[in-house]
Protein backbone atom coordinates (compact mmCIF):
# COMPACT_ATOMS: atom_id res chain seq x y z
CA UNK A 1 0.00 0.00 0.00
CA UNK A 2 1.45 3.58 -0.81
CA UNK A 3 2.32 5.89 1.46
CA UNK A 4 -0.39 8.52 0.07
CA UNK A 5 -2.92 6.37 0.92
CA UNK A 6 -2.05 5.38 4.30
CA UNK A 7 -2.11 8.67 5.34
CA UNK A 8 -5.57 9.39 3.12
CA UNK A 9 -6.63 6.95 5.34
CA UNK A 10 -5.47 8.36 8.30
CA UNK A 11 -6.88 11.16 8.01
CA UNK A 12 -10.19 9.70 7.14
CA UNK A 13 -10.03 8.41 10.75
CA UNK A 14 -9.37 11.33 12.13
CA UNK A 15 -12.13 14.37 11.61
CA UNK A 16 -12.10 15.01 8.23
CA UNK A 17 -16.28 14.90 7.68
CA UNK A 18 -18.71 17.68 8.62
CA UNK A 19 -22.61 17.65 8.47
CA UNK A 20 -23.83 20.72 7.65
CA UNK A 21 -27.41 21.54 8.55
CA UNK A 22 -29.08 25.18 6.46
CA UNK A 23 -32.12 25.10 7.66
CA UNK A 24 -32.02 24.54 11.69
CA UNK A 25 -29.86 24.63 14.29
CA UNK A 26 -28.57 22.09 16.09
CA UNK A 27 -30.52 22.65 19.68
CA UNK A 28 -33.91 23.56 18.22
CA UNK A 29 -35.40 25.19 14.93
CA UNK A 30 -35.38 28.85 14.08
CA UNK A 31 -39.21 29.73 14.40
CA UNK A 32 -40.04 32.45 11.62
CA UNK A 33 -36.17 32.82 10.17
CA UNK A 34 -36.53 32.26 6.43
CA UNK A 35 -34.15 33.18 3.22
CA UNK A 36 -35.94 36.72 3.13
CA UNK A 37 -34.86 38.03 6.41
CA UNK A 38 -30.84 36.34 8.39
CA UNK A 39 -30.41 32.84 7.27
CA UNK A 40 -27.95 30.97 4.80
CA UNK A 41 -28.17 32.98 1.97
CA UNK A 42 -27.43 36.56 4.34
CA UNK A 43 -24.15 38.14 3.00
CA UNK A 44 -21.31 38.75 5.64
CA UNK A 45 -18.20 40.53 4.54
CA UNK A 46 -19.48 39.39 0.60
CA UNK A 47 -20.14 36.15 1.32
CA UNK A 48 -23.51 34.20 2.37
CA UNK A 49 -23.18 32.69 5.44
CA UNK A 50 -23.23 29.22 3.96
CA UNK A 51 -20.67 29.86 1.50
CA UNK A 52 -18.47 31.19 4.45
CA UNK A 53 -19.31 28.60 6.21
CA UNK A 54 -18.44 25.45 3.80
CA UNK A 55 -14.93 27.71 2.59
CA UNK A 56 -13.77 27.90 6.39
CA UNK A 57 -14.41 24.58 7.08
CA UNK A 58 -12.34 23.94 3.15
CA UNK A 59 -9.72 26.06 4.83
CA UNK A 60 -9.67 24.42 8.33
CA UNK A 61 -9.00 20.80 6.85
CA UNK A 62 -12.84 19.74 6.37
CA UNK A 63 -12.18 16.89 3.49
CA UNK A 64 -15.62 16.00 2.52
CA UNK A 65 -18.98 17.75 3.27
CA UNK A 66 -22.49 16.38 3.65
CA UNK A 67 -25.75 19.15 3.08
CA UNK A 68 -29.05 18.01 4.73
CA UNK A 69 -30.95 20.96 2.76
CA UNK A 70 -34.47 21.43 2.69
CA UNK A 71 -36.75 23.31 -0.07
CA UNK A 72 -33.71 25.89 0.02
CA UNK A 73 -31.21 23.55 -2.04
CA UNK A 74 -30.91 24.64 -5.27
CA UNK A 75 -30.80 28.82 -4.49
CA UNK A 76 -27.98 27.19 -2.34
CA UNK A 77 -26.16 24.95 -4.67
CA UNK A 78 -26.63 28.27 -6.93
CA UNK A 79 -24.23 30.48 -3.90
CA UNK A 80 -22.30 27.96 -3.63
CA UNK A 81 -21.33 28.23 -7.11
CA UNK A 82 -20.15 31.31 -6.95
CA UNK A 83 -17.20 32.96 -5.90
CA UNK A 84 -14.04 30.45 -4.85
CA UNK A 85 -13.98 27.27 -5.82
CA UNK A 86 -14.88 24.38 -3.72
CA UNK A 87 -12.45 21.59 -3.97
CA UNK A 88 -13.86 19.39 -1.42
CA UNK A 89 -16.37 16.82 -2.39
CA UNK A 90 -20.13 18.33 -1.23
CA UNK A 91 -23.11 15.78 -0.78
CA UNK A 92 -26.71 17.02 -0.98
CA UNK A 93 -29.41 14.77 1.08
CA UNK A 94 -32.65 16.39 0.93
CA UNK A 95 -34.38 16.56 4.72
CA UNK A 96 -37.70 15.34 2.68
CA UNK A 97 -35.98 11.84 2.37
CA UNK A 98 -33.48 11.62 5.05
CA UNK A 99 -35.70 13.73 8.23
CA UNK A 100 -33.83 15.12 11.07
CA UNK A 101 -35.61 13.10 13.68
CA UNK A 102 -35.27 9.90 11.89
CA UNK A 103 -32.46 8.10 13.54
CA UNK A 104 -32.48 5.88 10.11
CA UNK A 105 -31.16 9.40 8.71
CA UNK A 106 -27.96 9.36 11.48
CA UNK A 107 -27.14 5.55 11.06
CA UNK A 108 -26.94 6.41 7.05
CA UNK A 109 -24.78 9.13 7.52
CA UNK A 110 -22.46 7.23 10.28
CA UNK A 111 -21.78 5.20 7.23
CA UNK A 112 -19.99 7.63 5.61
CA UNK A 113 -17.83 8.82 8.60
CA UNK A 114 -14.46 7.43 9.37
CA UNK A 115 -13.44 8.69 12.58
CA UNK A 116 -15.76 11.67 14.37
CA UNK A 117 -17.61 14.02 12.04
CA UNK A 118 -18.71 17.50 12.72
CA UNK A 119 -22.34 18.51 12.39
CA UNK A 120 -22.68 22.73 12.16
CA UNK A 121 -25.43 24.77 11.34
CA UNK A 122 -24.87 27.74 8.83
CA UNK A 123 -26.15 31.00 10.94
CA UNK A 124 -22.44 31.34 12.63
CA UNK A 125 -18.93 32.99 11.70
CA UNK A 126 -16.13 31.27 12.61
CA UNK A 127 -12.32 31.11 12.18
CA UNK A 128 -10.38 28.74 10.16
CA UNK A 129 -8.05 28.28 13.30
CA UNK A 130 -11.26 26.93 15.24
CA UNK A 131 -11.84 23.96 13.18
CA UNK A 132 -8.21 23.44 13.02
CA UNK A 133 -8.12 23.04 16.67
CA UNK A 134 -10.81 20.69 16.71
CA UNK A 135 -8.98 18.95 14.51
CA UNK A 136 -6.22 18.44 16.35
CA UNK A 137 -8.54 18.08 19.25
CA UNK A 138 -10.03 15.10 18.74
CA UNK A 139 -9.51 11.98 21.16
CA UNK A 140 -11.25 8.01 20.34
CA UNK A 141 -14.62 7.86 21.45
CA UNK A 142 -14.65 11.58 22.89
CA UNK A 143 -17.37 14.17 21.73
CA UNK A 144 -16.36 18.14 21.43
CA UNK A 145 -18.84 20.85 21.85
CA UNK A 146 -18.02 24.55 21.16
CA UNK A 147 -19.29 27.18 23.68
CA UNK A 148 -19.51 30.71 23.57
CA UNK A 149 -20.27 33.27 26.14
CA UNK A 150 -23.83 34.77 26.48
CA UNK A 151 -24.64 38.13 25.04
CA UNK A 152 -26.46 40.97 27.09
CA UNK A 153 -28.83 40.51 24.23
CA UNK A 154 -30.01 37.00 23.02
CA UNK A 155 -33.02 36.19 20.69
CA UNK A 156 -36.06 36.47 22.44
CA UNK A 157 -37.81 34.82 19.52
CA UNK A 158 -36.41 31.88 17.51
CA UNK A 159 -33.72 29.43 18.30
CA UNK A 160 -32.17 29.85 21.89
CA UNK A 161 -29.04 27.53 22.79
CA UNK A 162 -28.51 25.74 25.91
CA UNK A 163 -26.40 26.83 28.75
CA UNK A 164 -24.15 24.47 29.95
CA UNK A 165 -22.87 23.47 32.87
CA UNK A 166 -19.16 22.29 33.08
CA UNK A 167 -16.44 20.69 35.33
CA UNK A 168 -13.28 20.56 34.43
CA UNK A 169 -13.50 21.26 30.58
CA UNK A 170 -16.17 18.78 30.72
CA UNK A 171 -19.85 19.01 29.75
CA UNK A 172 -21.97 17.93 32.68
CA UNK A 173 -24.97 19.20 31.76
CA UNK A 174 -27.54 21.26 29.57
CA UNK A 175 -30.06 23.44 30.85
CA UNK A 176 -32.65 26.11 29.62
CA UNK A 177 -32.41 28.67 31.93
CA UNK A 178 -31.92 32.31 30.87
CA UNK A 179 -27.96 32.31 31.10
CA UNK A 180 -26.52 35.34 32.87
CA UNK A 181 -24.22 37.81 30.45
CA UNK A 182 -20.73 35.62 30.75
CA UNK A 183 -22.02 32.30 31.15
CA UNK A 184 -21.11 29.63 28.54
CA UNK A 185 -23.88 28.33 26.00
CA UNK A 186 -23.59 25.70 23.63
CA UNK A 187 -22.98 26.67 19.67
CA UNK A 188 -24.03 24.96 16.61
CA UNK A 189 -20.98 23.17 16.46
CA UNK A 190 -20.21 19.87 17.56
CA UNK A 191 -18.09 16.94 17.26
CA UNK A 192 -18.97 13.44 17.26
CA UNK A 193 -17.52 10.08 17.00
CA UNK A 194 -18.97 7.84 14.22
CA UNK A 195 -19.89 5.69 17.05
CA UNK A 196 -22.66 8.18 18.62
CA UNK A 197 -24.53 8.20 15.67
CA UNK A 198 -25.35 4.75 16.11
CA UNK A 199 -25.91 4.26 19.44
CA UNK A 200 -26.48 0.39 20.74
CA UNK A 201 -29.91 -0.62 21.20
CA UNK A 202 -31.97 0.50 24.54
CA UNK A 203 -29.63 3.85 24.61
CA UNK A 204 -31.78 5.91 21.79
CA UNK A 205 -33.92 7.62 24.41
CA UNK A 206 -33.04 10.48 26.28
CA UNK A 207 -32.24 9.98 30.09
CA UNK A 208 -35.10 12.06 30.92
CA UNK A 209 -37.67 9.62 28.66
CA UNK A 210 -38.83 12.78 26.85
CA UNK A 211 -39.74 12.53 23.12
CA UNK A 212 -37.41 14.24 20.53
CA UNK A 213 -39.41 17.08 18.96
CA UNK A 214 -40.22 16.85 15.32
CA UNK A 215 -37.75 17.43 12.84
CA UNK A 216 -35.25 18.48 15.66
CA UNK A 217 -31.92 16.50 15.44
CA UNK A 218 -31.53 14.69 18.65
CA UNK A 219 -27.64 16.08 19.63
CA UNK A 220 -28.52 17.49 22.75
CA UNK A 221 -29.70 13.82 23.61
CA UNK A 222 -26.59 11.97 22.08
CA UNK A 223 -24.50 14.44 24.13
CA UNK A 224 -26.33 14.16 27.68
CA UNK A 225 -26.10 10.18 27.37
CA UNK A 226 -22.23 10.95 26.77
CA UNK A 227 -21.61 13.43 29.16
CA UNK A 228 -23.17 10.99 31.70
CA UNK A 229 -20.31 8.71 30.29
CA UNK A 230 -18.07 11.63 30.91
CA UNK A 231 -17.21 11.92 27.32
CA UNK A 232 -17.99 15.45 26.26
CA UNK A 233 -15.44 17.56 26.48
CA UNK A 234 -15.86 21.30 26.24
CA UNK A 235 -13.97 23.90 23.58
CA UNK A 236 -14.42 27.76 24.66
CA UNK A 237 -14.04 30.06 21.57
CA UNK A 238 -12.00 33.01 22.35
CA UNK A 239 -11.08 35.74 19.47
CA UNK A 240 -8.07 36.67 21.29
CA UNK A 241 -6.38 32.72 20.93
CA UNK A 242 -7.59 33.12 16.88
CA UNK A 243 -10.80 30.36 18.00
CA UNK A 244 -13.92 33.42 17.73
CA UNK A 245 -17.26 32.15 16.70
CA UNK A 246 -20.11 34.89 16.13
CA UNK A 247 -23.71 33.37 16.03
CA UNK A 248 -26.15 35.49 13.69
CA UNK A 249 -29.59 35.47 14.44
CA UNK A 250 -30.52 38.95 13.35
CA UNK A 251 -28.90 42.14 11.59
CA UNK A 252 -27.39 44.01 14.76
CA UNK A 253 -25.98 40.14 14.93
CA UNK A 254 -24.94 39.83 11.20
CA UNK A 255 -22.99 43.09 11.71
CA UNK A 256 -21.34 42.16 15.10
CA UNK A 257 -20.25 39.14 13.50
CA UNK A 258 -19.16 41.55 9.91
CA UNK A 259 -16.89 43.33 12.58
CA UNK A 260 -15.27 40.57 14.21
CA UNK A 261 -14.22 39.09 10.87
CA UNK A 262 -13.08 42.43 9.55
CA UNK A 263 -11.05 42.23 13.03
CA UNK A 264 -9.23 39.35 12.29
CA UNK A 265 -7.94 40.36 9.31
CA UNK A 266 -4.32 41.60 9.31
CA UNK A 267 -1.33 40.40 6.64
CA UNK A 268 2.00 38.89 7.33
CA UNK A 269 3.68 42.02 7.40
CA UNK A 270 2.49 44.86 9.11
CA UNK A 271 3.90 48.05 10.99
CA UNK A 272 2.52 50.62 13.68
CA UNK A 273 1.10 52.81 11.11
CA UNK A 274 -0.58 49.94 9.24
CA UNK A 275 -1.88 48.11 12.48
CA UNK A 276 -3.25 51.43 13.74
CA UNK A 277 -4.19 53.58 11.06
CA UNK A 278 -3.91 52.07 7.46
CA UNK A 279 -6.14 49.28 8.49
CA UNK A 280 -8.72 51.45 10.07
CA UNK A 281 -9.96 52.96 6.93
CA UNK A 282 -9.06 50.14 4.87
CA UNK A 283 -11.86 48.51 5.95
CA UNK A 284 -14.16 51.31 4.92
CA UNK A 285 -12.70 50.99 1.62
CA UNK A 286 -13.12 46.85 1.64
CA UNK A 287 -17.02 47.52 2.34
CA UNK A 288 -17.15 49.36 -0.82
CA UNK A 289 -15.12 47.28 -2.65
CA UNK A 290 -17.07 44.21 -2.06
CA UNK A 291 -20.29 46.02 -2.58
CA UNK A 292 -18.82 46.76 -6.01
CA UNK A 293 -17.53 42.94 -6.55
CA UNK A 294 -14.24 44.25 -7.16
CA UNK A 295 -11.18 40.87 -7.47
CA UNK A 296 -8.08 41.72 -5.30
CA UNK A 297 -5.99 41.72 -8.43
CA UNK A 298 -8.24 44.84 -9.40
CA UNK A 299 -7.69 47.08 -6.14
CA UNK A 300 -4.20 45.55 -6.41
CA UNK A 301 -4.01 47.81 -9.57
CA UNK A 302 -6.14 50.60 -8.21
CA UNK A 303 -3.77 51.20 -5.59
CA UNK A 304 -0.53 51.04 -8.17
CA UNK A 305 -2.83 53.25 -9.69
CA UNK A 306 -3.25 55.98 -6.90
CA UNK A 307 0.46 55.49 -6.12
CA UNK A 308 1.87 56.39 -9.73
CA UNK A 309 -0.01 59.53 -9.75
CA UNK A 310 1.48 60.46 -6.41
CA UNK A 311 4.66 59.87 -8.08
CA UNK A 312 3.92 62.46 -10.70
CA UNK A 313 2.52 65.20 -7.90
CA UNK A 314 5.90 64.66 -6.39
CA UNK A 315 7.93 65.16 -9.69
CA UNK A 316 6.28 68.41 -9.79
CA UNK A 317 8.83 69.98 -6.94
CA UNK A 318 6.42 72.34 -5.26
CA UNK A 319 5.56 72.75 -1.34
CA UNK A 320 1.84 72.30 -2.14
CA UNK A 321 2.24 69.30 -4.58
CA UNK A 322 4.29 67.56 -2.35
CA UNK A 323 1.81 67.86 -0.09
CA UNK A 324 -1.17 66.83 -1.99
CA UNK A 325 1.28 64.01 -3.40
CA UNK A 326 2.01 62.54 -0.11
CA UNK A 327 -1.32 62.40 0.61
CA UNK A 328 -2.06 60.29 -2.26
CA UNK A 329 0.84 57.88 -1.18
CA UNK A 330 -0.55 57.36 1.84
CA UNK A 331 -4.41 56.99 -0.18
CA UNK A 332 -2.70 54.17 -1.80
CA UNK A 333 -0.76 52.87 1.30
CA UNK A 334 -4.51 52.19 2.25
CA UNK A 335 -5.99 51.15 -1.06
CA UNK A 336 -2.89 48.49 -0.61
CA UNK A 337 -4.45 46.94 2.27
CA UNK A 338 -7.68 46.27 1.00
CA UNK A 339 -6.52 43.80 -1.69
CA UNK A 340 -6.00 41.58 0.71
CA UNK A 341 -8.66 41.78 2.75
CA UNK A 342 -10.86 41.09 0.02
CA UNK A 343 -9.15 38.06 -0.81
CA UNK A 344 -9.49 36.62 3.35
CA UNK A 345 -12.59 37.70 3.07
CA UNK A 346 -13.54 36.02 -0.03
CA UNK A 347 -11.07 33.38 0.08
CA UNK A 348 -9.76 33.87 -3.42
CA UNK A 349 -5.69 34.00 -2.45
CA UNK A 350 -3.32 33.16 -5.16
CA UNK A 351 0.18 33.05 -5.95
CA UNK A 352 -0.40 35.31 -8.48
CA UNK A 353 -2.54 37.88 -6.54
CA UNK A 354 0.55 37.63 -3.86
CA UNK A 355 3.04 38.13 -6.34
CA UNK A 356 1.11 40.93 -8.24
CA UNK A 357 0.73 42.59 -4.97
CA UNK A 358 4.43 42.81 -4.01
CA UNK A 359 5.47 43.48 -7.73
CA UNK A 360 2.95 46.74 -8.07
CA UNK A 361 4.40 48.02 -4.43
CA UNK A 362 7.69 47.71 -5.70
CA UNK A 363 6.81 50.00 -9.12
CA UNK A 364 5.37 52.23 -7.01
CA UNK A 365 8.06 52.53 -4.33
CA UNK A 366 10.35 53.01 -7.25
CA UNK A 367 7.94 55.71 -8.97
CA UNK A 368 7.74 58.02 -5.82
CA UNK A 369 11.78 57.79 -5.40
CA UNK A 370 12.35 59.05 -9.25
CA UNK A 371 9.52 61.68 -8.69
CA UNK A 372 11.05 63.03 -5.33
CA UNK A 373 14.13 62.86 -7.02
CA UNK A 374 13.00 64.41 -10.16
CA UNK A 375 11.14 67.01 -8.28
CA UNK A 376 14.20 67.63 -5.75
CA UNK A 377 16.44 68.62 -9.24
CA UNK A 378 13.72 70.98 -10.36
CA UNK A 379 13.70 72.99 -7.02
CA UNK A 380 17.72 72.76 -7.39
CA UNK A 381 18.68 73.85 -11.08
CA UNK A 382 21.28 75.45 -12.03
CA UNK A 383 22.66 75.32 -8.36
CA UNK A 384 25.61 73.61 -7.45
CA UNK A 385 24.87 70.15 -6.43
CA UNK A 386 22.12 69.59 -8.68
CA UNK A 387 22.82 66.51 -9.50
CA UNK A 388 22.83 64.98 -5.80
CA UNK A 389 19.32 64.22 -5.68
CA UNK A 390 19.23 62.56 -9.12
CA UNK A 391 21.90 60.66 -7.66
CA UNK A 392 19.90 59.65 -4.70
CA UNK A 393 17.39 58.66 -6.15
CA UNK A 394 18.96 56.42 -8.73
CA UNK A 395 20.56 54.74 -5.94
CA UNK A 396 17.26 54.48 -4.09
CA UNK A 397 16.27 52.87 -7.11
CA UNK A 398 18.30 50.86 -7.48
CA UNK A 399 18.07 49.71 -4.29
CA UNK A 400 14.62 49.11 -4.57
CA UNK A 401 15.03 46.98 -7.80
CA UNK A 402 18.11 44.51 -6.21
CA UNK A 403 15.63 44.26 -3.18
CA UNK A 404 12.49 43.08 -5.36
CA UNK A 405 14.98 40.89 -6.70
CA UNK A 406 16.68 39.91 -3.87
CA UNK A 407 12.91 39.07 -1.67
CA UNK A 408 11.35 37.09 -4.01
CA UNK A 409 14.89 34.86 -4.54
CA UNK A 410 14.59 34.74 -0.76
CA UNK A 411 11.13 33.97 -0.68
CA UNK A 412 11.41 30.96 -3.78
CA UNK A 413 14.16 29.32 -1.28
CA UNK A 414 11.99 29.34 1.41
CA UNK A 415 9.09 27.82 -0.35
CA UNK A 416 11.21 25.30 -2.25
CA UNK A 417 14.17 23.91 -1.08
CA UNK A 418 14.33 25.75 2.05
CA UNK A 419 17.02 27.38 4.02
CA UNK A 420 20.39 25.53 5.27
CA UNK A 421 19.79 26.54 8.81
CA UNK A 422 17.73 27.73 11.39
CA UNK A 423 19.21 31.45 11.60
CA UNK A 424 19.22 31.72 7.94
CA UNK A 425 15.34 31.51 7.93
CA UNK A 426 15.20 33.21 11.22
CA UNK A 427 16.99 36.38 9.54
CA UNK A 428 15.01 36.34 6.07
CA UNK A 429 11.67 36.35 8.65
CA UNK A 430 13.39 39.11 10.80
CA UNK A 431 14.48 41.52 7.65
CA UNK A 432 10.91 40.84 5.09
CA UNK A 433 8.48 41.49 8.42
CA UNK A 434 10.49 44.36 9.60
CA UNK A 435 10.75 45.92 6.27
CA UNK A 436 8.05 45.05 4.01
CA UNK A 437 6.12 47.67 5.47
CA UNK A 438 3.89 50.47 4.57
CA UNK A 439 4.97 52.55 7.74
CA UNK A 440 7.18 55.01 5.65
CA UNK A 441 4.86 56.68 3.91
CA UNK A 442 4.00 58.39 6.77
CA UNK A 443 7.80 59.61 7.06
CA UNK A 444 7.29 60.99 3.17
CA UNK A 445 4.64 63.03 4.29
CA UNK A 446 6.43 64.17 7.20
CA UNK A 447 9.52 65.05 5.09
CA UNK A 448 6.87 66.70 2.51
CA UNK A 449 5.07 69.11 5.82
CA UNK A 450 8.59 70.23 6.41
CA UNK A 451 9.73 71.04 2.91
CA UNK A 452 12.34 68.69 3.30
CA UNK A 453 11.91 65.97 0.96
CA UNK A 454 14.98 65.84 -0.62
CA UNK A 455 16.43 64.75 3.10
CA UNK A 456 14.09 61.53 2.40
CA UNK A 457 15.82 60.78 -0.58
CA UNK A 458 19.17 60.50 1.42
CA UNK A 459 16.99 58.13 3.72
CA UNK A 460 16.08 56.33 0.75
CA UNK A 461 19.35 55.69 -0.87
CA UNK A 462 20.89 54.75 2.24
CA UNK A 463 18.26 52.39 3.75
CA UNK A 464 17.53 50.16 0.75
CA UNK A 465 21.25 50.12 -0.28
CA UNK A 466 21.25 48.66 3.01
CA UNK A 467 18.42 46.61 2.73
CA UNK A 468 19.50 44.47 -0.40
CA UNK A 469 22.60 43.99 0.86
CA UNK A 470 21.78 42.60 4.02
CA UNK A 471 19.62 40.12 2.16
CA UNK A 472 22.48 39.34 0.11
CA UNK A 473 24.25 38.67 3.52
CA UNK A 474 21.47 36.14 4.59
CA UNK A 475 20.55 34.37 1.10
CA UNK A 476 24.74 34.11 0.35
CA UNK A 477 25.11 31.41 2.44
CA UNK A 478 22.27 29.00 0.35
CA UNK A 479 23.37 30.05 -2.74
CA UNK A 480 27.09 28.76 -2.28
CA UNK A 481 25.77 25.58 -0.82
CA UNK A 482 24.06 24.73 -4.24
CA UNK A 483 26.60 25.45 -6.30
Amino acid sequence: MSESTLQRGAELQGLSTAILLPGAGLFGDRPGRGLTDVGPLTSIGGLSLFQRTVLTLQRGGIRQLIVLAGSDEELLKHALARGARVTIPVRWMPVREFPLDDPRTWESLATEVRGFCLIAGVQAVFSKGLIEHLRQSVRDGEALVVTREAGPVEPALGRRNPAVALQEGRLISFHNHPGQEGHQVAADLVVLPASILTPPNGAAASPSGAAEPAGMIPVRRWLERAAVEGRVRVVAAAAHAGLWYRDVWDHTSAGLAERTLFRSLKGEAEGFVDRYFNRTFSRLLTRLFLRMKCSPNVITMVATAVGILSAVGFGLGTYSAGIVAALLFQLAAVIDCCDGEVARLTFTESPFGAWLDIAMDNVVHIAIFAGIACGAYLRQAGAEGAWVPLALGGAAVFGNIMSFWLVTKAQKIGATRGWNTPKQAAWSDFILKNVASRDFSVVVFLFALLDKLDWFLWMAALGSTVFWLMMVWVIRPSARARA
